[in-house]
């Protein structure tokens, strides 16, 4: 009988097939290039294909039949990983590594507290954090490098089962000299013609802020207009106090004093759905699905109890 591929020789493929980097792929695979190269000819000899098209410099192509591959191996590492937790839940529950993903507009503001409750509730299980973006955490979850996800719904979940937690409202943040500062709240509409400081591609923040901005509401500013866009909540609250434009920020941030003794004034919107679900997701049929849920009134901080029914 042919031997079957390997688990690392179907994680160095997948890898390699999302980042299309050797350095990079390597680098996620925690080993060296020469090392995931190496596994990468060994799997093509076991298979007897081609994976990879080396015809085209140095960049990485993969063959129709190494596209075709990759899609299955992640299919079939997930099933891996299935039997990997069904033991892990049989033999010790609530116990051991617990691999958490979360994105950086949840991660400063809810990991300190949601670290300690955890570690106060659960003293058996060994917390890692990774925070990334969110298709990068979906990834890594769908991959079997993370157990459970911290993040804003909507998002492109395939794969995932999500259980809402909490909603967290938006607020427009203006400059202390902005005019809207003279209204108590301040109707979406009014937002058309503002310069928005966003945060970069990638940030499912970002998106939300262009859906509520430009859905039906006159908002006009187009891609190439977008002149001030950052990394970070912290750079686009600065810039904000600087009077180089208006955000919105969801309170979470906003209550973990983000805004702290700058010249900013911060009000509600109003005329539409302005706020974010924040949710918990882990592998769809996950044999440990019981657990996290168990886990889920300890990651949602104290004070919002009642989860949000999409």
């Amino acid at each position: 009988m042919t031997p079957l591929p390997s688990a690392q020789q179907l994680r160095y493929l997948i890898t390699l097939a999302e980042l299309r980097h050797f350095g990079r792929a390597a680098q996620a695979c925690a080993v060296t290039q020469s090392t995931l190269s190496a596994g990468i000819l060994a799997l093509e000899r076991q298979l007897d294909i081609q994976l990879l098209d080396r015809n085209v410099g140095k960049r990485v192509v993969f063959t129709p039949i190494g596209d075709e591959v990759a899609a299955r191996a992640r299919f079939a590492l997930e099933a891996l990983q299935a039997v990997q937790d069904v033991a892990d839940a049989s033999r010790a529950p609530m116990t051991g590594l617990l691999r958490i993903g979360v994105i950086p507009t949840i991660g400063p503001f809810v990991v300190p507290g949601l670290v300690a409750r955890l570690r106060r509730h659960f003293p058996q299980i060994r917390l890692s954090v990774n925070e990334d973006l969110t298709g990068n955490v979906l990834d890594k979850l769908a991959l079997g490098r993370l157990d459970l996800v911290l993040l804003a719904m909507p998002c492109p979940c395939e794969g995932a089962e999500m259980l809402p937690l909490w909603r967290d409202e938006f607020m427009l943040v203006l400059p202390a000299n902005h005019p809207l500062t003279a209204l108590e709240s301040i109707p979406v509409e009014r937002i058309a013609g503002e310069r928005m400081v966003l945060l970069e591609d990638g940030h499912c923040l970002r998106d939300q802020t262009l859906a509520l901005c430009r859905q039906d509401r006159g908002w006009t500013s187009t891609e190439g207009e977008e002149e001030f866009v950052v990394t970070s909540l912290y750079t686009l609250v600065e810039m904000v106090a600087d009077g180089l434009g208006i955000a919105l920020l969801p309170r979470l941030a906003v209550e973990s004093g983000i805004l702290r003794d700058l010249p900013v004034v911060m009000r509600p919107v109003t005329g539409c759905q302005a706020w974010r679900t924040i949710g918990l997701g882990w592998r769809a049929r996950s044999p440990r699905a019981g657990d996290f849920r168990l886990l889920a009134p300890h990651v949602r901080p104290p004070g919002l109890e009642a989860p949000v029914v999409e």
